[in-house]
């Protein structure tokens, strides 16, 4: 994979296993695979979308990162420099460049500190050069810009809702000027109604500030919303990379038109007219996972190549990546 003058980030090749229990009283451990041979570039000021079922790997894959986890194998190349493993002083010298919002905002939120404490904090402790009143007038200005009132700053996480709760972690996250942000599902804890508001100030912030982001999701619907492009993971692996646009209008592998299924289309007319294409079945263990491809155990569309070969990632045009043996057969059955 060839570095582009505007690759921000460079996934390559990496891998994440765990190791737990077997649950029997000798059975020693085993080995989870969460992340199995991932890699993709995220291009300075688009938003990547990261989408797939609980338990694909999203979270470990945007922990992984940022390196709150250390890759088995791979490479996370940022700006250029290899930051997989480094050690934590060398890797604090990053910091300040990436951040993350997390899914629950009132869990990633100390009850114990006023919010003007909790986005002073990141600056507290990657910045001590700044006085006591420079750190308040930074606080000041990012609350405005992330829609809390001045006289929040002495208020307990307890005392907000929600979506309130996820603007203060939100103003942690951009307080250092971050270049990139991890986004780890940051509205699927809140109402629908607030959830658009998230995402729209996500969106604005995004210009302002020249952001870039990464932001991962289970709902299609969502990602749709805010992505330039999307990659769709299934059991630690990459299935599909393309542009929004693509991925929503012509989508090549089973696992993605299966997951476009769940999207709800508004018109009558339209979802009537739709071919479904859903899910069977539970995501498999990746202590055990299927040979050959992942998703055979779920596509309707199987063969016994497929049980046999797990299927290349190839690349198509426009940078597009597809995993599947049968896709151009499916497109001309369907007449595409």
């Amino acid at each position: 994979m060839l570095d582009q003058p505007d690759d921000l980030l460079r996934i390559e090749n990496l891998s994440k296993s765990f190791s737990v229990g077997s649950g029997r009283l000798f059975g020693g451990s085993l080995q989870l695979r969460a992340l199995q041979d991932i890699s993709f570039t995220v291009r300075k000021g688009e938003t990547l979308g990261i989408v797939g079922e609980s338990g694909c790997g999203k979270s470990t894959l945007g922990r992984c990162i940022l390196q709150l986890l250390s890759p088995d194998e791979g490479r996370v190349m940022w700006l250029g420099q290899d930051i997989a493993n480094l050690p934590p002083e060398e890797m604090r010298k990053h910091r300040s460049d990436l951040q993350i919002i997390f899914q629950d905002p009132l869990a990633s939120l100390n009850p114990r500190m006023t919010v003007g404490e909790i986005i002073a904090d990141p600056l507290r402790a990657l910045m001590p050069e700044l006085s006591a009143k420079e750190r308040r007038g930074r606080v000041l200005r990012i609350m405005e810009a992330v829609g809390l009132l001045p006289e929040m700053i002495n208020r307990y996480p307890h005392e907000f809702s929600g979506g309130q709760a996820q603007r203060i972690g939100i103003a942690r996250a951009l307080i250092t000027e971050p270049k990139l942000i991890v986004c780890d599902e940051p509205v699927s804890a809140l109402d629908v109604s607030i959830q658009a508001q998230i995402l729209n100030l996500l969106a604005d912030l995004k210009d302002e500030f020249g952001l870039t982001l990464v932001f991962i999701s289970h709902n299609l619907s969502v990602v749709r919303h805010v992505s330039d492009r999307i990659l769709v993971l299934y059991l630690g692996r990459v299935v599909e990379l393309a542009d929004g646009d693509d991925i929503y209008n012509d989508p090549k592998h089973p696992y993605t038109r299966a997951l476009l299924t769940a999207v709800p289309v508004p018109d009558p007319k339209k979802a009537r007219q739709r071919t479904i294409d859903g899910l069977a079945g539970e995501i498999p263990s990746p202590i055990n996972p299927p040979s050959g491809c992942t998703f055979r155990t779920r596509c309707r569309h199987a063969q016994d190549v497929c049980a046999q070969k797990r299927p290349p990632l190839e690349t198509l045009e426009n940078g597009r990546l597809v995993a599947c043996h049968r896709w151009r057969e499916l497109e001309l059955a369907a007449g595409v």
